[in-house]
């Protein structure tokens, strides 16, 4: 990914989430978020990344950006672990079911584990079942750990998937 990403990575991010969250969400919350202030976020990130953060993105044949996956240092709490955290995948919503999430997906687990970490997580909104379903044919499990997520009062509840990258 390059700073010039931003803005499409965020239009796919913010679609991402709209169409991913309804009913999961208030409609008000998703009807509201802005790509423009999306990619603001993410460029100032970009120039600034945190260690060890990777933005990795899909391209067409035409050179066009369809998705985008962003993996890390696993975050437990402000402290970061020796465990990955695959910290975001969206996929163009007129690309699902295509493979560019798997293809994204594959690519985050092979760097995390060519780059030691044992173990990859991620966190995903309980009532998001496509994205669970997804999560498990690639071989990762909920391992129990739920978290509170409140979102203009509603509790949204994510639970913690992991898989194994030492096998």
């Amino acid at each position: 990914m390059a700073p010039a990403d931003c803005d499409r990575v965020s239009e796919i991010r913010i679609r991402g989430w709209q169409t991913a969250y309804r009913g999961l969400m208030p409609q008000p919350y998703l009807d509201a978020l802005d790509a423009a202030e999306d990619a603001e976020r993410r460029r100032a990130l970009f120039a600034r990344p945190p260690a060890g953060l990777v933005n990795l993105v899909a391209e067409d044949a035409g050179g066009e950006i369809v998705g985008w996956a962003c993996h890390g240092p696993y975050r437990d709490g402000e402290r970061r672990t020796a465990d990955a955290e695959l910290y975001a995948l969206y996929v163009d919503t007129g690309r699902f079911g295509t493979g560019v999430g798997q293809a994204l997906l594959r690519e985050s687990v092979r760097r995390c584990a060519a780059a030691g970490h044992a173990r990859m997580l991620l966190w995903v909104l309980k009532g998001n079942a496509r994205a669970r379903r997804f999560y498990e044919r690639a071989g990762f499990g909920a391992d129990g750990a739920e978290e509170p997520f409140e979102v203009e009062g509603v509790e949204v509840p994510e639970v913690r998937y992991a898989t194994d990258l030492t096998g």
